[in-house]
């Protein structure tokens, strides 16, 4: 293979194994300081070698993932596996399984009050904590 083939910038990377929807996406988490190579910020140019360990924040959760292979086109989410190693720790997964479970507390504006049944629901969760 010739070294321009394995020469991806981290952006496209990120978007190319599924880790951010869109490339712009990618690149707006990266000028926020959302995803860091090695520990160290980056910008959206730099390019991903394969063993590179990146950490990517996406909304609520820490990803740590390990690059397996330098890809340029995006794959198919049965693929994924093939492209990185996730590194997250098991707790960070339970963390936000948590959350979302939780979430039923908090209602979005306009919401309204609980009804008597989300009510009970409710506090059946937290006594269940």
């Amino acid at each position: 293979m010739d070294t321009e083939e394995n020469i991806v910038r981290i952006d496209k990377w990120l978007w190319a194994a599924r880790l951010f929807k869109t490339r712009s996406i990618a690149v707006d988490a990266i000028k926020g300081g959302k995803v860091k190579v090695d520990g160290n910020p980056v910008k959206p140019s730099r390019e991903v070698k394969e063993g590179d360990v990146i950490q990517v924040q996406i909304e609520q959760l820490h990803k740590v993932v390990q690059v397996k292979t330098v890809i340029k086109n995006r794959v198919s989410a049965k693929q994924v596996p093939e492209v990185y190693n996730d590194l997250t720790p098991k707790e960070e997964y339970e963390r936000i399984e948590f959350m979302h479970a939780y979430k039923a507390e908090w209602r979005d504006r306009g919401a309204g009050r609980p009804t008597k049944k989300e009510r009970r629901m409710i506090e059946k969760m937290k006594d269940d904590l």
